[in-house]
């Protein structure tokens, strides 16, 4: 079957591309990702697919787009299901492509993550793969999850510590900010109430 995957890094496409190519599929990499922010990030991931599908020999499309501005106008008013949103917009331009292009299915290695809504990613992919009347190509990656994790590090590929967009970022670093909140409430407190002993040592003095 000749498979169209996105992918959404390096790290994700490694078992996704293996776990196809085991079973014959002749495989091609779509790159699409306008939710990864900022830039440097955005260039850092996308390098590192470049990098990796050379490696491998994997012919791969890039549909190189940066887009923060657009992005943030899009999920700004629906947070709480910002993900289904950012799946649809980068499975629509895989699908079309792969319809337009003689492909017989599309496929996307953000299937391989243990961190994305799994079950919402698969009710997008179905109802996109029914709306341009082109196969999904359903396969769970995510027990090679580990394995593709160690591979990575072996390869030295870029590994991202967070999945894409402005708002996961945020919410990778929101316990560490309570923790730095609470820690400076805390120092507050111990600076006022040294300050007021000290006050009360000096009335004691006379």
């Amino acid at each position: 079957m000749k498979i169209l995957l996105h992918v959404c890094c390096a790290p994700c496409s490694i078992m996704s591309i293996k776990k196809l190519r085991e079973l014959n599929h002749d495989v091609t990499g779509f790159w699409y990702n306008p939710n990864i922010h900022p830039y440097m990030e955005y260039r850092s991931r996308r390098d590192a697919f470049r990098n990796y599908s050379k490696l491998i020999d994997l012919p791969s499309i890039y549909k190189d787009e940066y887009g923060l501005d657009e992005f943030c106008r899009e999920v700004i008013n629906n947070l709480d299901n910002r993900c289904k949103s950012c799946y649809a917009k980068r499975i629509c331009v895989v699908a079309k492509y792969a319809k337009e292009h003689g492909y017989d299915a599309f496929c996307t290695s953000l299937l391989y993550s243990p961190y994305q809504d799994h079950e919402a990613l698969k009710e997008v992919c179905y109802e996109i793969a029914k709306a341009f009347d082109i196969e999904f190509y359903y396969y769970d990656f995510r027990p090679y999850y580990r394995e593709g994790q160690e591979e990575a590090k072996r390869l030295g590929i870029y590994m991202q510590k967070y999945c894409g967009c402005i708002f996961s970022e945020e919410d990778r670093y929101k316990k560490r900010i309570e923790r730095e909140r609470i820690k400076e409430e805390i120092d507050i407190e111990w600076e006022k109430y040294k300050k007021e002993n000290q006050i009360e040592d000096l009335k004691k003095e006379f």
